[in-house]
C-alpha cells in the first residue's frame, strides 16, 4: 500500500532537532540569496555610481518593506492554515487553500503595483529624503513596483511549499534568480551605465524568474494535494477568511514595524530646525549599508521563526501538542547559540565589512559605531521571533500581535518622540532597540509560560472539526 504524504512527513514523526535544522538551513540559504537582490544592487551601485545613488537605493527600503510586508503577512497566514490542514491529513482543504492563496497573490501583487506607482514619490518626501536623491529613489521605486505580481506569486508559492514540508526547492529557485540578478546588475549598472534604473530592472527580472520556477513546481506536483490546476485558481470566501484571520494581524505587525523604522529615519530630520543636525546623505548611506550587514542576524532569526511556525503548524494539526512545546524550546536554544556566534563574528569585523560597500570615511565611521552599539544586544530579540512563530503556527495571532505592536512599534516611537528633543543624538535612536526588545521578550515569555493560549487553540481546533 502506498504511503500517504503525511506518513512520509518527518516533521511530525522524526527527531525534533534534526527536523528543525533540516527545515531551517534551506530557508536560511534561500533568505540569504533573496537578500542578494538588494545587497548586490548596493555593492555595485555604491562602487560604480556613487554615494548619492547608494543612498537613493537605501532610502527606498523602509517604504518597500511597508507595502510588501503587508502582503507577506497574508502569505504567512496561508502557510499556517495549509500546514495545519496538511498535518491533519485533509487533502481537499489543502487543495482549496492553495488555489485561493495563489489567486490572492495575483490580486495582491496587482494592487501593490498600482499603490506603489502612485504614492512612492510623496512618501519619499514625507520621509524627509534628501532633495539630492529623491529623483533617483523615485526612479528606482517606479521600476521596482512593476515586479510586484511575480514577487507576490513567489512569496505565496514558497509559503505553500514550506507549509507542506518542502523548504529545498524555494532555495533552488532563489539561487537561479540571484544569479540572474547579479549578471544583470553587472551588465546594466557597471557595463551599460543605467544607474539605479539598471539595478531596479535587474531585480524585477530576477523576481519574474523565481515566480515562473515556483509556479512550474506547484503545477508539476501531480498526485499531491497541493497540485496546481490553473482553471481552479479562484478566491473561495471561507478560505480567504481563514487566511485573513491568521495573516492580517501579521500583516499589521509587519506594517507597524516598517512604520516605526520609517519614523526612525524621519524623526531626526523633523525634530530640529538646525540644518547642521539634519541627516546627511552619508548618514542615510550608513544606515543603508548597516541594514545589509545587519541582515545576517535578521535572516537567521527569521528563518528559525519560519521553521518553528511550520513545525508547530503541522504538529498542532496532527494534535501532537507536547511535540509543539518541545520543538519551540529546542528552536529557541538553537537560535540563541547561533545568535551568539553571529554577534562574535560581526563585532570585530565591522570596519572591514563597511569598507566593502563604501570608501567614504564618514559613512564607514558612522556605520561602525552603529554596529558596535547594536550587535551586542541581538540576544534580547530572539524570544520575540521564536515564541511568536510557535504561537502563530498554532493559530494564536491576536495577543502576540498586540505585544509586538505595543512593545516594539508604539513604545519605540513614543521613546524617540520624547527623548530626541532633549538629546538629539544617534545614541537615543539606537537605545530604542534594546529597550523595546527587552520589554517585548519579557511579555512574550510570561504569555507563553502561562499556557492558556494552548487550551484556546485546541478548543478552536475542536470546534472547527465538529463544525
Amino acid at each position: 500500500m502506498a504511503r500517504t504524504p503525511e506518513q512520509n512527513n518527518a516533521i511530525i514523526t522524526g527527531s525534533i532537532p534534526r527536523q528543525l535544522l533540516l527545515f531551517f538551513f534551506p530557508i536560511w540559504l534561500g533568505t540569504m540569496f533573496q537578500q542578494l537582490y538588494n545587497t548586490v544592487d548596493t555593492l555595485i551601485v555604491g562602487n560604480f555610481v556613487g554615494t548619492q545613488a547608494l543612498a537613493a537605493v537605501g532610502a527606498t527600503s523602509s517604504f518597500v518593506q511597508l507595502l510588501v510586508g503587508l502582503f507577506v503577512g497574508l502569505c504567512s497566514g496561508a502557510g499556517v492554515i495549509i500546514a495545519q490542514s496538511f498535518g491533519a491529513g485533509d487533502h481537499d482543504e489543502v487543495n482549496r487553500q492553495v488555489h485561493t492563496a495563489l489567486a490572492l497573490a495575483i490580486a495582491g501583487g496587482a494592487a501593490l503595483t498600482v499603490i506603489g506607482l502612485l504614492i512612492s514619490r510623496p512618501v519619499l518626501r514625507l520621509m524627509q529624503t534628501p532633495d539630492e536623491i529623491v529623483g533617483m529613489a523615485s526612479e528606482y521605486l517606479q521600476i521596482y513596483f512593476l515586479g510586484m505580481i511575480p514577487q507576490m506569486i513567489y512569496n505565496m508559492g514558497t509559503n505553500i511549499l514550506r507549509a507542506v514540508g518542502d523548504s529545498k526547492r524555494p532555495l533552488y529557485f532563489l539561487i537561479v534568480a540571484s544569479i540572474v540578478n547579479i549578471v544583470l546588475d553587472i551588465v546594466l549598472v557597471a557595463v551599460i551605465p543605467l544607474g539605479v534604473a539598471g539595478a531596479a530592472i535587474a531585480t524585477v527580472a530576477s523576481q519574474v524568474v523565481s515566480a515562473v520556477l515556483t509556479v512550474r513546481c506547484i503545477h508539476g506536483s501531480q498526485g499531491m494535494p497541493w497540485h496546481l490546476q490553473l482553471k481552479n485558481i479562484r478566491i473561495e470566501r471561507s478560505v480567504l477568511l481563514a487566511i485573513c484571520r491568521i495573516g492580517l494581524p501579521g500583516a499589521a505587525q509587519s506594517a507597524l514595524y516598517s512604520i516605526s523604522n520609517m519614523t526612525i529615519q524621519t524623526l531626526p530630520a523633523i525634530m530640529t530646525n538646525d540644518p547642521r543636525q539634519r541627516p546627511t546623505i552619508g548618514a542615510v548611506a550608513a544606515w543603508s549599508v548597516y541594514g545589509k550587514i545587519d541582515f545576517l542576524f535578521w535572516m537567521t532569526v527569521s528563518s528559525f521563526g519560519i521553521a518553528v511556525t511550520t513545525f508547530a503548524g503541522q504538529n498542532f494539526g496532527a494534535r501532537q501538542y507536547d511535540r509543539v512545546r518541545r520543538g519551540t524550546m529546542t528552536c529557541l536554544a538553537m537560535t540563541a547559540g547561533t545568535t551568539l556566534c553571529i554577534s562574535l563574528a560581526l563585532y570585530p569585523s565591522a570596519q572591514l565589512l563597511f569598507r566593502l560597500f563604501s570608501s567614504d570615511d564618514a559613512v564607514v565611521a558612522q556605520g561602525v559605531q552603529m554596529m558596535h552599539y547594536l550587535v551586542p544586544v541581538y540576544m534580547t530579540y530572539i524570544c520575540i521571533e521564536i515564541f511568536s512563530g510557535a504561537l502563530r503556527g498554532c493559530g494564536d495571532v491576536r495577543v502576540p500581535t498586540i505585544i509586538t505592536v505595543f512593545a516594539v512599534c508604539i513604545m519605540r516611537i513614543v521613546w524617540l518622540a520624547v527623548a530626541l528633543p532633549f538629546k538629539h543624538e544617534l545614541s537615543v535612536v539606537e537605545f530604542s532597540y534594546p529597550l523595546t526588545w527587552i520589554t517585548a521578550t519579557v511579555l512574550f515569555a510570561i504569555y507563553y509560560a502561562k499556557g492558556g493560549w494552548m487550551q484556546r487553540c485546541i478548543a478552536a481546533q475542536n470546534a472547527k472539526t465538529q463544525g
